[in-house]
């Protein structure tokens, strides 16, 4: 099995590198947790356009996918430019409306998935219980208990998942204080009923790995966004006279992080294959990448703290935009001790 990217898809995580580095997401992200979405869902505008979303939606829904890894480099670059809004959930919204199609409850899944697919459609997605083991809903709770949704206050379609019922809910409860500002949280009240029985929780336990995996790819590309400022500021910084990247102690530091972040790669690009082979082994090597990826990122959140000093404690700096994200990553759509187990699972 091949973990490298091709041409194509490398020159595709260029195009979105260049066109994300043109956005200026850190002010993207400072209007984002301040209430205001305008800027964002420019970003998300054009996200669209250059096919993320519809990466995501099968082509009989207008889309292009699904393409697991394909969505994989795409979320690898919005998490190294820490683009807001609910990417991962709108990503797991459209795996879920997917599989409720395949299994019979078609009608819904071509009322949302071309709006997902052209980007018209931002969506959130809460499991609340009895859905996958080791998932969650996007508030990052690990235990699939949460009752809180992302960005449930400003997206289009919320869909809540309950044991074997979904429903759309268009009314929420005030957004909530959040270790990251930009990552709102808020509860979905009441709903429509969509879909009910069995398959719901087949569609929701899919979701809740397409979620991980997205998850596990966002990180990755914030784990490598922190160590590269990190190494930067390690070569302007200097102590009696010489930039502290010469330093020893520094340089295992960083070598600690990027090797972290290497042996992360491969194993968010092998679950990103098994999930589009289907196998049966894919939700365990999702797993894997997620507690992998997720711990790099935070490992090179605490190197680049410890390294910028006092000044990674500044809100003012947009490095600690990065950093709060990564914690936040962490425990979303599954803790590392639900991934653990579900990897040690026989």
């Amino acid at each position: 099995m091949r973990f490298l990217l091709d041409d194509e898809q490398r020159d595709f995580a260029r195009s979105l590198d260049a066109m994300l580095t043109a956005a200026d997401t850190p002010a993207v992200v400072r209007a984002w947790a301040a209430g205001d979405t305008a800027p964002g869902r420019a970003v998300w505008a054009r996200l669209a356009e250059a096919g993320v979303f519809a990466l995501a939606v099968p082509e009989r829904h207008d889309g292009l996918g699904p393409l697991p890894l394909e969505l994989a480099v795409a979320l690898r670059e919005l998490g190294r430019h820490v683009v807001p809004g609910p990417v991962v959930e709108t990503v797991a919204a459209a795996a879920l409306l997917d599989r409720l199609g395949t299994l019979g409850d078609e009608a819904t899944a071509a009322n949302w998935l071309p709006g997902i697919a052209s980007g018209k459609t931002v969506a959130s997605l809460c499991l609340i219980s009895g859905n996958a083991s080791g998932s969650g809903c996007g508030s990052g709770s690990g235990s699939g208990e949460s009752p809180y949704a992302l960005d449930a206050d400003s997206a289009d379609a919320v869909f809540v998942v309950d044991g074997d019922t979904v429903r759309l809910t268009e009314v929420t409860g005030p957004v909530q204080p959040s270790a990251d500002p930009a990552r709102r949280l808020s509860r979905p009240l009441g709903g429509t009923v969509l879909a009910r029985g069995p398959r719901v929780s087949a569609a929701a336990a899919h979701a809740a790995e397409v979620a991980a995996l997205a998850t596990a790819a966002q990180a990755l590309g914030l784990g490598r966004a922190l160590l590269a400022r990190t190494v930067e500021y390690a070569r302007q910084r200097t102590q009696f006279g010489a930039a502290i990247g010469s330093f020893q102690a520094v340089k295992h530091r960083l070598a600690d992080a990027l090797i972290a972040l290497e042996f992360a790669e491969p194993l968010v690009h092998a679950a990103a294959l098994a999930l589009a082979a289907n196998v049966e082994s894919s939700g365990a090597e999702i797993a894997a990448a997620k507690v992998s990826a997720c711990e790099a990122a935070c490992s090179a959140a605490r190197t680049a703290l410890h390294l910028h000093g006092a000044l990674g404690y500044t809100e003012e700096l947009d490095l600690s935009l990065w950093i709060r994200k990564a914690r936040a990553l962490r425990g979303a759509w599954g803790t590392p001790a639900a991934c653990r187990a579900r990897v040690l699972a026989p």
